[in-house]
């Protein structure tokens, strides 16, 4: 498969990154020479310098027969112009990254008329897996399946939840919730376990059900359920935005911190229903004036990593609030993990597996298709969902009779709106919904499962 990326800025490179293991060959435009001179060194890729919207630039790129083309420059507009010329000069899939708010209620307009593949908005989608966290404080991750009928959810395991040397096997006697304990991240090891791997305090466990059985589940061991009530924002960016927009049709009360007089003006008048400050997020004094020992979340979206993680850790002496951060550069992930503040949100990650999800499709046969895609557990492993939709290998043998890959974990069956998660003598049929967690990377069919 040949795909084009257009701008190769942070987005683009963690997209090349990662579209480098997918078997394609990838093309790279940029203006900047020095860019693709680097990214050309560290990636099996063709580059070149040039405008993505030249139709001189897209044919030496090869459009004509590209099977997908992607632009996210950092011009809404720019990227709109470089799919429609990508269209119109070849047959290939677009796919284009558009964040403006202006747009976000003309997506759906402009996809068709444009006819583009898929439109992606980082921001937008940061912000909905901000609300989810903050619906469901208790979970340092959540990841929707099957239109949200299905979650996979990471916790820490606390001293208080009692768990300390049980067995998974033993948790699910004890407590009958029907959930599944799909990984479990200690200090010294990851694994998909199985029902005799014991659970020891401060390991970080994922599970997989549906939202009411995970919060029955969560009730059972002492950990909170409730959505927050309030939320201290700091940062005054497109992705607070997004998120003060859909934390207020939630009845979530929002307090936004902005330091830009001019930002705070424009924010007061597109968000009615929030509070609006103008002052440093930084002030620890502010922070404390405006409630933070108090408040029950406290979101960093400043456009400083260092500055978000600086505040998630100073707010973590402070208050008892849920704490979610935003890191745009990966390098910091393992320093992060060590930190223990909370939910990070990586918003390149987002992106990118949107874009992996659609171009897996692709690569499907006919007989199932890739619908959802998450990369979990430090990227070191992938959660999908396959919808079946032909016969197989796979379709209607129990699973204990399937020959697995090891370290892969089928973990939901959805069956005509009823989800249920497998047991041994259950078996996939046609028309199912599949999740499947596994440390093997690059699956693009269910049949893949299979050793």
């Amino acid at each position: 498969m040949h795909i084009i990326i257009v701008g190769c800025g942070k987005v683009g490179r963690t997209l090349a990154d990662q579209l480098q293991e997918e078997d394609t060959d990838l093309t790279l435009i940029d203006t900047d020479p020095d860019v693709i001179n680097d990214l050309t060194e560290d990636i099996d890729a063709m580059g070149i310098v040039g405008n993505g919207a030249s139709i001189n630039t897209l044919m030496e790129a090869g459009v004509k027969t590209a099977d997908i083309m992607i632009a996210v420059t950092a011009s809404d507009e720019l990227n709109l112009l470089c799919c429609l010329i990508a269209q119109k000069t070849g047959h290939c899939q677009t796919i284009a990254r558009v964040r403006n708010p202006i747009y976000s209620k003309e997506i759906s307009f402009i996809k068709e008329r444009l006819g583009l593949s898929m439109i992606i908005n980082p921001e937008l989608a940061t912000a909905r897996e901000i609300s989810r966290l903050l619906r469901f404080p208790a979970a340092i991750k959540i990841d929707p399946f099957s239109r949200g009928r299905v979650e996979l959810l990471k916790f820490k395991v606390l001293p208080e939840f009692d768990l300390d040397g049980m067995s998974i096997s033993q948790i699910t006697d004890k407590y009958r919730c029907d959930v599944l304990f799909c990984a479990i991240e200690s200090k010294t090891i990851l694994s998909i376990p199985g029902g005799d791997h014991l659970v020891h305090n401060g390991d970080f466990v994922s599970i997989i059900a549906t939202p009411k059985n995970t919060a029955h589940f969560f009730k059972k061991i002492g950990l909170k359920t409730h959505q927050v009530k309030n939320t201290l924002i700091i940062g005054g960016g497109t992705i607070s935005y997004y998120l003060a927009k859909t934390l207020s049709d939630l009845k979530i009360s929002v307090k936004i911190i902005d330091k830009n007089k001019e930002r705070c003006e424009e924010l007061s008048e597109m968000l009615p229903d929030a509070t609006i400050i103008c002052g440093d997020g930084t002030d620890r004094s502010l922070l404390l004036e405006e409630g933070l020992s108090t408040v029950e979340s406290f979101v960093t979206l400043t456009n400083m990593d260092e500055e978000n993680i600086f505040l998630s850790l100073s707010a973590k002496n402070l208050t008892q609030a849920k704490l979610i951060a935003k890191v745009n550069r990966l390098p910091y992930k393992d320093v992060i993990d060590d930190l223990d503040i909370g939910s990070v949100i990586y918003p390149k990650y987002i992106t990118s597996d949107s874009i992996l999800r659609y171009v897996r499709a692709m690569q499907n046969t006919i007989g199932s298709n890739v619908e959802t895609l998450y990369h979990v557990l430090d990227n070191q492993a992938e959660a999908l969902e396959f919808i079946i939709r032909d016969e197989s290998p796979v379709v209607g043998i129990p699973l204990a009779d399937l020959n697995l890959k090891p370290n892969l974990l089928v973990c939901c069956l959805t069956r005509e709106g009823t989800v249920r998660i497998p047991r041994g003598q259950d078996s996939i049929q046609i028309g199912d919904n599949v999740i499947i967690v596994t440390t093997h990377k690059g699956l693009r069919d269910i049949r893949d499962i299979l050793a």
